[in-house]
Order: C-alpha cells, then sequence, then structure tokens
C-alpha cells in the first residue's frame, strides 16, 4: 500500500481556505464585469467548455481520463443542472441584479437544499430548528428582494430574483442527484464531464437567446476579457482543484462555511469596485440570510449520521 499523505499546516489550510473565501467569493464581480459586453450565456458556455477541456487535458496528461458511457450521461445531466441552470441562469440575472445581492440571494443556498432533498424519493425531513432556519433565511430574501417595492423605490428586479431562485433550485437538484449516481466518477474527471456537458448546453441556450448573433469580439472591452479570463483559470481551475483539496483534508462543515463567506466577500467588492450600493437593508438582510445558513448548516451537520463525502463533490456556483 502507498504511504499516507502527511497532513497539510496549519497555514497550508489556512491558505486553501482564504482562496476559495475570496476566490469564489469574487466571481460574483467576475460574471458582473465579463456579460458588460459578453452575452451571458455565451460567456459562461465558452467559460465552461474552456475550463472542461483544460481539466480534462490535464488528467490525460498526468494520470488518464478514463469515463464510461453512464458517467458521461450522468454528469452531462448534473452539469445541466448546475451550470445551465445553476450558473448561466444567475449570470443573466446578473444585467439586472447587482453581484452583491446577487450573491446574497445565492447565500440562501442550503435553503433550497435542505428543501429539494426533502422531496426527493428517501430524502429527509426538517426538524424543527431546520424549519426555523428556512423561514429566517426567506425573510431575509425576502427583505433583500423587497418585491412590494419597484426598483426605483429600491426593489430587487423581480426578472433576476426569480432567476436566481430557479438556479437554486436548479444547482439543489443537480448536487443531489449527483449523490445517488450507481456509478460516480473521480472527482475531477467527474468536475471535467459536468463543465463539458453543462458547456455544450449553455451553448445551445446562447443560440437560443441570441447571443452568438449579438456577440462582436471587437466590441468586447479589456476589461471584459480580463474577467472572462479569471472566471477561466482562477474561478473554474484554482477554485475548484482548492475545493477538492479542502474536501480531502478537511471536514465538509468546515468547508461548507464557504456558504457565509462568499456573499460577504462578493458585497465588499461589488461596494469596492463597482460602487454598487451597500443599504442598512443590504446589512440586515445578510446577517439574517448568514444567520439562517449557520442554523441550517450545524442542525443538518448534528441531525445527519456521519458518511463519507459524495465522491461527486459540486463545488459553489460563483466558481
Amino acid at each position: 500500500m502507498p504511504a499516507a499523505s502527511p497532513s497539510p499546516s496549519r497555514t497550508t489550510l489556512m491558505l486553501a481556505f482564504a482562496t476559495i473565501y475570496v476566490v469564489w467569493g469574487s466571481t460574483y464581480l467576475g460574471i458582473r464585469v465579463a456579460i458588460e459586453s459578453i452575452p451571458p450565456f455565451l460567456m459562461a458556455g465558452i467559460r465552461y467548455l474552456v475550463a472542461g477541456s483544460l481539466l480534462a487535458a490535464w488528467l490525460a496528461a498526468t494520470r488518464g481520463f478514463r469515463t464510461t458511457r453512464r458517467q458521461w450521461r450522468d454528469n452531462t445531466v448534473i452539469g445541466v443542472f448546475l451550470m445551465l441552470g445553476g450558473n448561466g441562469l444567475i449570470s443573466w440575472a446578473e444585467l439586472f441584479i447587482p453581484s452583491g445581492m446577487t450573491a446574497l440571494l445565492i447565500g440562501s443556498q442550503p435553503l433550497m437544499m435542505v428543501l429539494t432533498e426533502w422531496v426527493w424519493r428517501g430524502g429527509h425531513a426538517p426538524t424543527k430548528t431546520t424549519w426555523a432556519g428556512l423561514a429566517l433565511g426567506f425573510a431575509g430574501v425576502a427583505w433583500l428582494a423587497a418585491p412590494w417595492q419597484n426598483v426605483t423605490n429600491g426593489g430587487l428586479d423581480l426578472r433576476g430574483v426569480t432567476a436566481i431562485l430557479i438556479g437554486c433550485v436548479s444547482w439543489a437538484t443537480g448536487s443531489i442527484y449527483g449523490r445517488r449516481l450507481r456509478d460516480p466518477a473521480e472527482p475531477l474527471s467527474a468536475a471535467a464531464m459536468q463543465m463539458l456537458g453543462g458547456g455544450g448546453a449553455l451553448m445551445a441556450a446562447a443560440l437560443a437567446h441570441g447571443d452568438l448573433a449579438r456577440f462582436t469580439p471587437a466590441h468586447v472591452s479589456v476589461n471584459s476579457w480580463l474577467a472572462f479570463a479569471y472566471l477561466i483559470l482562477i474561478g473554474s481551475l484554482v477554485g475548484f482543484s482548492t475545493f477538492v483539496w479542502l474536501m480531502k483534508h478537511s471536514t465538509p462543515a468546515r468547508v461548507s462555511t464557504y456558504a457565509y463567506v462568499n456573499p460577504l466577500v462578493a458585497v465588499f467588492l461589488g461596494w469596492v469596485i463597482l460602487g454598487e450600493p451597500v443599504t442598512a437593508r443590504t446589512l440586515v438582510a445578510a446577517a439574517i440570510i448568514v444567520l439562517s445558513v449557520a442554523v441550517i448548516t450545524t442542525q443538518r451537520s448534528s441531525a445527519l449520521p456521519a458518511r463519507a463525502v459524495s465522491p461527486t463533490p459540486q463545488y459553489p456556483r460563483g466558481r
């Protein structure tokens, strides 16, 4: 048997956590800048096709990219839910919703995960404490979105809010489906297949949405190109590789703390770099959503039996 790999130092772990906190928190800003001059579904589609191809090529060159037909089918389905339903809709929604607000709305993802898992066959019913966390989280989302006000009076665009919430449900569906595969692929191979399958679906959506007809490379700004490159190299490859490494060297509960930190990082970066407004309501809603996620995450960690980490971990949407 090969010798066990040495445990990483505390400094290495801290740097890894800082990476997923900052990198994934910053991708919402990256998406917002990229779609300023690149149509959203086209941007997301090319992003994941390139990232998936690079990852698959690296795997093939280093240890082999060996997959089965079933694995391609299953991970393509997951990729459609994650990349098209999740990331594609979020990229489109950022045409109407500031990046920081988008991240805060997506911060309610664990709420959708709990509800989706509950209605799934064989799923776990929420406990009373989890129901309290769900109610708190939805109150935070409602306070942030302010559907009783129009956009000019401080409310968020309902088209964008609806797309984000549908994206959260889609992401939860793909993630739970991925946990129940009978023939799961190795994590990095699964990620490559999901990005390639989801990227193909995004390109089909781009064609249907008219993104290809509206895209003119000469009209893309330098900032959008830089943000696009950042999303591929740092958001998708560096961020996900760090996530997979952390899942091997830390606990799922600790790694899941990105759900608390990413929205706060995104709000701060949107405020500093793009001048997105941060109001008292934003801060209150952020506190409520983060608290609800903390309640739900800690409750699920203590209530569910310990089990192995999913062989196909799903990385967060900012990604």
